[in-house]
């Protein structure tokens, strides 16, 4: 669903990051948040559904384009942009390619770079599920830091499933078992921020209680008993920008509402120049061929190529002794070639051939054509020339048809 970029015609622009909890069982509730809310940029974290299942119609009529990575039953993420088409630029967290389970998509949306995820959960500790959290962790630090340091606008964005602190949730000492707050899951986030990400919410709220997760039971979210576990990281060229942070609490009290509300930042609006086209293809670029000698041997061969001679009109070789001897019985019909066309015959190998035969059709013994003849017509098939008025041959050759 291609689209104007809407988002730079205003002063703000909105970032949220939303797990849904199963995206067909949420929809409605969805959509009305979109509608009301207008968020620019999406980020929608727990799907629970293959990608044929993503409900794509409806969140085109509700104006976005989106990008998604589906699996059955599980996981799942997606980036929605508000008016327009996000622009891939990475599926699925670099580092392990046994790891088949959906929970990293990376696009381009509105002159910034964002990176959706859904970490994994870690339940129950000890154990592998434990372990498959803390190793995807190392490995997202290690492509973070990458992404840190671009000179573009950078976004990480979504679940992170990790309770940075004890000011972060409701009461630490009936979770201290979990996962979520284990000291390996906060010592792997704080060295995350330590590359140079802002913690948006954090900035903005300073020590103030906010959270964004109120599970099912024993009525967490009547009593307010929420963790803060939704967190949108910000690189420097993006935090410069920042200007608000919050969270739609109403989307929680919604009937059959998913356990997360959205989390969102306001950001001001962007003064690059070039457009937004530019700046998406520069950061995507910068993204994709950080250290990749083939990405950039992509991008070269990528450019559009001229001609360098195209419109100049190029004189022809000065005729030596052999090349006179034969003038007169030059091919009869000059035709003008534009300067594409000069550039096929001249990476056709068999032009050389069709040229050869052309000069040396005359009524005389063919085969003779002089070295001197041969380096002419070759000399002339590699530059586009203009039409060169040939001498009037004294007797009318039959032209012969390439093969």
């Amino acid at each position: 669903m291609a689209g104007p970029a809407t988002a730079h015609a205003m002063k703000t622009l909105k970032i949220a990051t939303y797990n849904v909890n199963g995206i067909r069982s949420r929809l409605p509730q969805l959509l009305q948040w979109l509608q009301r809310e207008a968020p620019d940029i999406v980020g929608l974290q727990e799907l629970k559904s293959v990608d044929a299942g993503f409900p794509i119609a409806e969140i085109h009529a509700a104006g976005y384009g989106a990008l998604w990575m589906g699996q059955s039953s599980w996981n799942g993420v997606a980036v929605l942009a508000k008016g327009s088409d996000p622009v891939e630029s990475r599926r699925g967290l670099p580092g392990d390619p046994r790891d088949t389970q959906s929970r990293y998509l990376e696009a381009m949306a509105h002159g910034v770079l964002v990176g959706c995820l859904y970490l994994p959960n870690g339940n129950p500790r000890p154990g592998p599920k434990f372990d498959y959290k803390l190793d995807w962790f190392a490995r997202l630090q290690r492509h973070a830091r990458q992404l840190v340091a671009l000179p573009h606008p950078v976004a990480l964005i979504g679940d992170f499933n990790v309770v940075p602190t004890d000011e972060d949730i409701y009461n630490p000492a009936s979770w201290r078992r979990d996962a979520l707050l284990q000291p390996e899951s906060r010592q792997a986030y704080a060295e995350l921020l330590a590359q140079g990400w802002t913690d948006s919410l954090r900035k903005v709220h300073g020590e103030r209680r906010i959270y964004t997760f109120w599970d099912y039971f024993r009525q967490h979210w009547q009593r307010d008993a929420g963790l803060r576990i939704d967190h949108l990281l910000l690189n420097p060229p993006l935090a410069a920008r920042l200007h608000d942070a919050g969270v739609d609490r109403w989307v929680r009290d919604l009937a059959h509402a998913s356990d997360h509300a959205p989390t969102w930042v306001a950001l001001k609006a962007s003064a690059q120049r070039g457009g937004v086209a530019a700046s998406t293809e520069s950061a995507i670029g910068s993204a994709k061929t950080s250290g990749s000698a083939k990405s950039k041997k992509a991008a070269k061969l990528a450019r559009p190529m001229q001609p360098a001679s195209a419109g100049k009109i190029v004189k022809p070789p000065k005729p030596t002794k052999a090349t006179k001897a034969t003038k007169a019985t030059k091919t009869t019909k000059t035709t003008k070639t534009k300067a594409t066309g000069a550039a096929k015959s001249v990476q056709s190998p068999k032009a050389p051939k069709m040229l050869k035969r052309t000069e040396q059709a005359r009524p005389a013994k063919p085969a003779n054509a002089t070295k001197a003849g041969k380096a002419d017509n070759l000399a002339e098939a590699a530059k586009p020339a203009k039409s060169i008025k040939p001498t009037k041959p004294t007797k009318r050759a039959k032209p012969t048809r390439a093969p």
